[in-house]
């Protein structure tokens, strides 16, 4: 996959309508600290396009990346942050629920767990949610730079009996300084993209 552009076309909160997109959405999920903007930045070519911050729990937005005017990146919010209210946090899960369950151009949902720790109970919401709203999530597991080679297949295993996933669920190592995993996503976009060619021309 070559992106050439990349354009934030959308924002939305949690009053915001849904937009009509007539593009392919596909989108990323994670807690706050999980690396998610700078996945997505790798992903892009981009250094800081999409939104980064030094306070983690503070995107409280849903964003629409259009690339290639070909398909949409959906950013969705973090979770998980602690430092926030009850309340928040709540606000938080009623944007992504809505959004995993009516947005019509949704495709493919990309969750992110950190590849150095089990995933926790909020990792593990998260993948339900997913499941629960009819999709397969694609496991992308970050940081991967952070641990040894050594370790890479014990922590993958780890990682899969936390979230209670089986083999048939795709997990992909990914590191945004060694760009490793970076083709495979590229693969998964290209074959999507791919896809709803042959749908669009049958």
């Amino acid at each position: 996959m070559i992106i050439k552009n990349v354009n934030l076309e959308t924002v939305i909160g949690i009053s915001s309508a849904l937009p009509e997109n007539n593009l392919p959405e596909v989108a990323f999920a994670g807690k706050s600290n999980v690396g998610k903007s700078s996945l997505i930045n790798a992903l892009m070519n981009r250094k800081s396009y999409a939104r980064t911050s030094q306070k983690p729990g503070k995107t409280q937005t849903i964003n629409f990346y259009n690339i290639n005017d070909e398909l949409y990146f959906v950013d969705l919010p973090g979770y998980g942050y602690a430092n926030v209210s009850v309340a928040v946090k709540a606000k938080w899960g009623r944007m992504i629920e809505n959004y995993l369950n009516n947005s019509r151009a949704l495709q493919a949902v990309f969750l992110l767990v950190d590849i150095r720790h089990d995933a926790n109970q909020n990792d593990r919401q998260m993948y339900d949610w997913v499941v629960e709203s009819g999709y397969e999530p694609i496991i992308v597991a970050t940081k991967a730079d952070k641990i040894k080679r050594s370790q890479l297949q014990k922590q993958l295993k780890a990682l899969r009996e936390s979230l209670g996933c089986g083999p048939e669920i795709l997990m992909i190592p990914f590191s945004t300084v060694t760009k490793q995993g970076k083709d495979e996503i590229y693969a998964i976009l290209d074959d999507l993209m791919a896809f709803n060619k042959e749908q669009e021309e049958s």
